[in-house]
Formats: C-alpha cells, structure tokens, sequence
C-alpha cells in the first residue's frame, strides 16, 4: 500500500472518547487504488519469475546439451586413442608379412637375406616406438635404481661396487618420463 492515499477514517463506537477502540478504516477509493497498485506489481513479479524460470530450464538444457556432447568427445577420444600409433606401426605389421610370405614361397633361401630385411622391420619398429617416446632403461654399470630397477638377485662381488647393476636379465622401458616396465637385474652385494 502507498501511504500517499491512505486516509485515516477515526469511527467511536459511543463508549469512550479517550480513543481506545478507535479504529483504521481505509475509504473504498484507497481500497482500489492500493488493489491496482498490488496487482499491477503481482503481475510484474509474475512474469519475472515466469522468465526467470525459463531462463533456467535453458541454462539447465544447454548444460545437459553440452555434458553429453563433452562425454561422447571423450569416449571417442579414449576408443580411438591409439589410432595414430596403430597407423605408425601398419608398415611394419605389412612388412613382416610381406618377410613371412617370401619365406613360405621359398623366395628367401638366403639367411644372410633375411637376416637383413628383419634388421631392417626391427629398426622401422624401434623408429616408430621412438617417436611415440618410448625409451630402453639401460642400467648395465650404474647404481641400483628402485624406480627404474627390479632386482631379481644379488651375487656378492668383490671388485664391484655394492647396489651396481651386473647384467640386466629383461629390458625396462620409459614412456616419455614415466616408467611403463621396469628393468629386470642382478644387482652386486658385499662379498661374505
């Protein structure tokens, strides 16, 4: 209600005039004046909320939308992860068969022969495994690494530093900086 049109109306009701029950009585032009105010500002509420509301169900659609585009991009993009590698490594896969079926028709009767073509298949593999950046751990001669090394024996040596690694039994690899295959060694003791 506006205060500007509010008009006080004092009714006695005969009994005292000290105006202890008088009462607050608004006159029936206040009464529509304070109704259309009401209504008028109800309505606009209304329709905020109402656009409000629709706002929010977008908002919440296009996030659903966008949730779900962003996991289908993800699981394509673990499915198909290695497709890149697998395209690298197609040439060597055919080469080999290529190796596999001139020895089965009796074309290669050479050892030499095939001894050079699979050098060659393995250093193609090697090349393309290198790119990918993988590298071969090489721990022959150097300290015992726990997180490059596991050790499968040591042999008490006396020229040989304790925790050196003497021969490596099963290659470790590197996947750019991180360890996918640990070095499999014999590690030197402290003679007895």
């Amino acid at each position: 209600m506006s205060n500007k049109h509010k008009h006080n109306v004092k009714i006695k009701d005969g009994r005292s005039d000290n105006g202890e029950n008088e009462k607050n009585v608004l006159t029936e032009e206040d009464k529509t004046v304070s109704e259309t105010e009401n209504t008028g500002d109800e309505n606009a509420l209304r329709k905020e909320v109402a656009n409000l509301k629709d706002m929010l169900l977008r908002k919440a659609a296009e996030f659903e939308n966008y949730k779900k585009r962003t996991d289908n991009e993800i699981s394509n993009y673990i499915k198909y992860a290695s497709e890149n590698l697998i395209k690298e490594l197609l040439p060597v896969y055919d080469d080999l068969g290529r190796s596999i079926d001139s020895v089965n028709k009796g074309e290669t009767k050479d050892f030499e022969t095939l001894k050079k073509g699979i050098i060659l298949i393995y250093e193609k593999f090697k090349s393309v495994l290198e790119k990918e950046g993988l590298t071969e751990i090489n721990s022959e001669g150097k300290e015992f690494d726990v997180d490059l090394n596991a050790a499968l024996m040591q042999i008490p040596k006396e020229d040989v530093k304790p925790n050196t690694v003497l021969e490596v039994i099963e290659k470790g690899y590197k996947l750019k900086d991180k360890v996918i295959k640990h070095e499999k060694v014999f590690v030197s003791s402290e003679p007895n």
